[in-house]
């Protein structure tokens, strides 16, 4: 049987050594990777107010196993403790999301349609509220936390210094880590700002390993950040809809996706 031409570029990459399958052995010891992530982790709970965009690729599967990717674009700036303004546009959605410490906002632009919920306190509470009580991450969420180093090594059970790899031009460190549910890995810029250049997370609990990827790019710290950026201003007359409605409403998948055994 002929092989498909994906199948044959994989073997062609193979041929030429640009694909690993089994890495005998890292390049460094295992102290020297936590190290590495502490170090970033450090650096990103120091960095107060920053800005960044990023690309993120999240895959589905469908009920017949094919892996599908949906891509989105984004920016999300942070000004620590509690505030943080975000925006992702994919081709099916253009979503921004708004919190001033008091209020969370998420607004549909494409739809016209907007939530707000009450939440007071700090970037990490609203991680937490959003995550636990309502199912709703934000994007690269593990990483704006006050202590990612925390709570990424949660539940590891392995972990791998993979070397350097290169990520925009960047030169990287590459870190790989294994929990009982996931994969993870990422790829931490060298140099005086350590921030992480690429996250991917594989769910190796789910047939098929459905992937989260975020590269991130254009990474600046900024200062006299005005607090109008991260207070919603509804200057397009979006309709005010509540949560649950507005999750049936608007979200990232096309509308011929349905979720769980609808064909």
């Amino acid at each position: 049987m002929q092989k498909s031409r994906a199948a044959n570029t994989v073997v062609s990459a193979a041929s030429f050594g640009l694909v690993v399958l089994t890495p005998i052995a890292a390049s460094a010891d295992e102290t020297d990777a936590k190290q590495i992530l502490l170090n970033m982790s450090d650096y990103m709970t120091s960095a107060q107010s920053f800005e960044f965009d990023y690309d993120a690729s999240l895959d589905v599967v469908t009920t017949d196993a094919q892996v599908l990717g949906i891509a989105s674009s984004g920016t999300i700036l942070v000004n620590r403790p509690d505030k943080i303004h975000a925006r992702r546009i994919g081709g099916f959605a253009d979503l921004e999301m708004f919190y001033d410490g008091n209020a969370f906002t998420l607004v549909g632009n494409h739809a016209g349609l907007y939530t707000q919920l009450p939440v007071t306190g700090t970037i990490d509470g609203l991680i937490d509220e959003l995550r636990g009580s309502h199912g709703m991450p934000l994007p690269a969420a593990d990483l704006l936390i006050e202590n990612p180093y925390e709570v990424l090594m949660s539940d590891v059970t392995d972990v791998k210094d993979m070397g350097v790899g290169v990520i925009s031009g960047r030169m990287c460190d590459h870190l790989a880590f294994r929990t009982p549910d996931v994969d993870w890995q990422i790829w931490i810029s060298q140099g005086e700002t350590p921030y992480p250049c690429r996250f991917v997370i594989t769910t190796h609990s789910i047939d098929q390993g459905p992937q989260y990827r975020v590269d991130i790019r254009d990474w600046r710290e900024v200062e006299d950040i005005s607090a109008e950026k991260f207070t919603f201003q509804n200057e397009g007359a979006a309709e005010m809809i509540a949560l649950e409605d507005y999750q049936t409403k608007v979200g990232d998948l096309p509308g011929h996706y349905q979720m769980g055994d609808s064909e």
